[in-house]
């Protein structure tokens, strides 16, 4: 025994355990992944982890760390930074039925081996310390997807091998060694969506990427030459800095010659002086009377001069005019003024009680009002007591979370303000804690808000979260708010600073889509938000418990859910400043109107999800369905956001749950189940919700299954951030 080797050695164990699977397996798990990965646990240089064993054992039924099973084989190895070295050995091909390897961020060395296994979808061994060249067997992995070899010591050329990698979608070989130019087969890769090649040695024009799918491409750092092809300049995000471009786009065809008649001159050019030669004669040659020639270059010079005088005048002349007219519209405005002083009373004073005037007068003369564009029409009514209503532009401007909106085109003008006169509601005194000025946000006592919910009554109980409970309120003109009240653990987490810090800037965040803050309260340490009330409930209860709502949710209705909730999160994280992360983003707090339209809800609530609330948001989020990989590492991200968007767009695809334990064990986790199928037009076409009876254009459904894809990969750096979700939803409403 001591004479055979260790593949030799290995071989042999291998037989023991296809002979006698139930004394060396324990019967559960295939013997062939038992090999392969006593195999792979020895070229490691059997680290220390936990439940592994270097001969025999039994990976699924004891669990080992890292390990991911489907019934009785081994579907995934997941041991990112687990300061793993040695190397990957020979017999990674004996896996019977592993589609996802994730060995990212270790010490591992040597050559990546030749023998894959071929069903590999996800195939992460990025930041490690790989050396040689990429192998030709990577032609042969045709059901992989997600490729990443980053950060490694690799070189060599990219071999062309990628002919029947049609399924791959994001491939990662930046920050290698790589040399040579693109391989010609890299055109075939038609599902291609992110292609990192920066800081290599690639030499070559980029011809053979100019038709696939890319959204985004970053090529920096290399040795690129020739033009730019024009397709790739239309990419979403597109970095190229670093290359010796020879132009920055291909040169388009000259433009058709525009036959002239003889004797005219272009439409653009002025006409030559006369004496001045024209395009059909001849400059006169040093030979000719020099008389001739300088008389011939007297004359358009004499003519400029005259030309320059007349200009000067004329600007002189309106000049003068301006200041005069300046001059008599200021003394008119300040003889105005002065009668008004006078005696002379405005028209929207004076109709107000004396209790008002002083205070109408000084607001009246500080009032601005913020134009951008043409949405002058988004400036609400004033409340010169103190709560301003202003509405921020339905476009995109950026908002300094801090107190300072960021924006341009700034102008001044008198407002007519209409003074709101106090009421029961919009006015409230003797609160414990004010805010000195929120925006929009007003101060409610606890006993008016439970006069509204009838003492926040079962029959007003709208729902229970992470934070608290909802209920129903109703004003006395009417109308309906919604009242959050933050459970006793969360209402401790928030000093009295705190809470207003939190209420200051909740009430800045101004979309659409995003739910509307009214107002607040902070009594007797209760801490209460009082927000704009959605008559349709929420989209989980739409999607999964209302049959009268589900009805009305058609493809479109989908699509149009799903654009205007990314819409909110793109506000978000892109617009807002700072940006601003959920961290609880999921289809029960996405609200719905009478309209079907979103309204995301809990917005600004990240605070509260730090020291023990983490754990109880990722408890939650895990056994909901929501949660993005890394949450289990304690990292929340802008990206994480992402992952649970894409899940809400699954629910929208096919009218499940994101996590059900009445499914079969395969089926019980969504995104899990519906990954593989998604690429897969016959499987996608069964994955759609029956009750929309197929009312759904192909070419729609597919590039929506192509965007939630992108939304749930498991690398974060590998989800696009929303604004580039966006555009594609875009292209999705147009294909509808």
């Amino acid at each position: 025994m001591r004479n055979l080797d260790s593949d030799a050695f290995q071989r042999l164990v291998l037989g023991f355990l296809l002979i006698f699977p139930v004394s060396f397996s324990g019967g559960y798990t295939d013997p062939r992944d038992v090999f392969a990965i006593n195999s792979l646990y020895a070229a490691l240089g059997s680290p220390p982890l936990p439940r592994w064993a270097p001969i025999g054992g039994d990976p699924c039924m004891e669990a080992w760390q890292g390990v991911l099973c489907v019934n009785a084989n081994i579907t995934g190895i997941s041991l990112n930074g687990a300061n793993l070295g040695g190397e990957l050995g020979t017999n990674l091909d004996s896996f019977a039925s592993i589609i996802s390897i994730d060995l990212t961020d270790n010490h591992i060395g040597g050559t990546i081996p030749s023998n894959l296994p071929l069903t590999i979808r996800t195939f992460f061994l990025s930041a490690n310390q790989f050396i040689g060249s990429i192998p030709d067997s990577l032609s042969t992995l045709t059901q992989l997807t997600d490729l990443s070899l980053n950060n490694n010591n690799l070189t060599g050329e990219i071999p062309d091998a990628f002919q029947q990698l049609s399924g791959l979608i994001n491939l990662d070989l930046s920050s290698n060694n790589f040399s040579g130019p693109l391989p010609s087969s890299m055109g075939n890769l038609s599902s291609l969506t992110t292609l990192h090649l920066q800081d290599n040695k690639l030499i070559g024009t980029l011809n053979v990427l100019q038709d696939l799918p890319l959204i985004n491409l970053d090529i920096e750092n290399n040795q690129f030459s020739g033009p730019i092809p024009a397709k790739l300049l239309s990419i979403p995000s597109f970095r190229s800095t670093g290359n010796p471009f020879n132009t920055s786009v291909l040169p388009s065809p000259p433009a058709p010659a525009i036959a002239l008649p003889p004797n005219s001159s272009l439409p653009w050019e002025p006409s030559p002086p006369h004496g001045a030669p024209t395009h059909q004669e001849k400059v006169p040659s040093s030979s000719q009377n020099s008389n001739s020639v300088n008389s011939g270059n007297f004359l358009p010079i004499k003519r400029t001069i005259w030309s320059a005088i007349a200009v000067g005048l004329i600007l002189v002349i309106i000049a003068l005019g301006s200041c005069l007219c300046i001059s008599r519209f200021c003394r008119k405005r300040h003889e105005r003024g002065a009668s008004g002083e006078n005696g002379g009373k405005s028209e929207d004073s004076k109709s107000l009680p004396p209790v008002y005037k002083q205070t109408w007068k000084s607001s009246k003369q500080a009032a601005v009002k913020t134009l951008h564009g043409s949405n002058a029409d988004q400036i609400k009514e004033i409340d010169v007591v103190g709560v301003h209503d202003v509405n921020r532009s339905k476009d995109h401007h950026a908002i300094n979370m801090t107190g300072t909106n960021v924006s341009s085109d700034i102008f001044v003008e008198e407002v007519n303000i209409k003074p709101k006169m106090p009421t029961e509601i919009s006015v409230v005194e003797n609160s414990s804690l004010r805010l000195n000025s929120p925006s929009s946000a007003k101060s409610f006592t606890v006993a008016l808000l439970q006069q509204y919910t009838d003492s926040f009554s079962q029959e007003n109980f709208i729902g229970e979260g992470i934070l608290g409970s909802v209920y129903r309120a109703g004003f006395p003109d009417g109308e309906l708010v919604a009242v959050k009240k933050l459970n006793t653990a969360a209402a401790r987490k928030l000093s009295d600073n705190e809470f207003v810090q939190l209420v200051s800037s909740i009430s800045k965040l101004h979309h659409e889509n995003i739910v509307k803050l009214i107002g607040y309260c902070a009594e007797y340490g209760q801490r209460l938000f009082v927000y704009e009330y959605c008559s349709m409930g929420t989209l989980y209860d739409a999607l999964h418990f209302d049959d009268e709502i589900h009805k009305k949710l058609s493809w479109n209705a989908r699509i149009k859910i799903a654009l205007e909730a990314a819409r909110a999160l793109e506000y978000l994280h892109e617009v807002c400043k700072p940006p601003v992360v959920h961290k609880n983003f999921k289809s029960a707090n996405i609200l719905l109107d009478d309209k079907l339209s979103p309204r995301m809800s809990d917005c600004g609530f990240a605070l509260l999800f730090s020291d023990g609330f983490s754990s109880q948001l990722a408890g939650q989020l895990s056994s909901s369905g929501y949660n993005a990989p890394e949450l289990e590492l304690g990292s929340y991200t802008q990206q994480s956001d992402i992952f649970s968007y894409g899940v809400v767009m699954l629910e929208l695809l096919t009218g499940q749950k994101p996590y059900d334990r009445s499914r079969p064990r395969g089926q019980q986790s969504l995104v899990q189940w519906a990954i593989p199928r998604l690429h897969d037009i016959d499987a996608l076409s069964k994955m759609v919700d029956p009750s929309l009876y197929g009312s759904y254009p192909s070419k729609s459904l597919s590039r929506f299954a192509d965007t939630i894809s992108l939304c749930v990969q498991c690398e974060p750096k590998f989800r696009p951030p929303m604004s580039e979700i966006v555009n594609l939803l875009r292209m999705v409403q147009r294909e509808s």
